[in-house]
């Protein structure tokens, strides 16, 4: 399945996602949705600072695979799964963060299942 349309699928059954972007292992953007297209390299790259950041609080060499921040008017969620593809989303209002997660993950594993 194609970043777009593993995206499309999430936004539908995922309503308080309101913008997501695929990011491969090298850092460039796989596609997003929500996303105006010049901000997707730069979502990219402040993801893969977000991640490293958070890494750094970590023992030891273990990788952050979920990351769930609070902001005044949503949250910002991050799942890394295999080939070091993450998925990014934004939503709006406060989301259950463990049914946020559960659909990144099921994106993520629509992308592995393809690739």
């Amino acid at each position: 399945m194609e970043a777009a349309r593993a995206l499309a699928d999430l936004v539908e059954i995922s309503p308080q996602v309101e913008a997501a972007a695929v990011v491969n292992g090298d850092g460039e953007p796989a596609g997003s949705i929500g996303v105006p297209e010049p901000r997707a390299g730069v979502l990219a790259r402040s993801l893969r600072d977000l991640l490293e950041a958070a890494a750094g609080f970590r023992r030891g060499e273990a990788r952050v695979t979920q990351l769930h921040a609070e902001l005044p008017e949503g949250d910002v969620f991050a799942v890394t799964g295999a080939g070091e593809r993450t998925i990014v989303a934004v939503t709006r209002g406060r989301a259950t963060p463990g049914l946020v997660f559960y659909d990144l993950k099921r994106c993520l594993a629509a992308l592995a299942d393809e690739t």
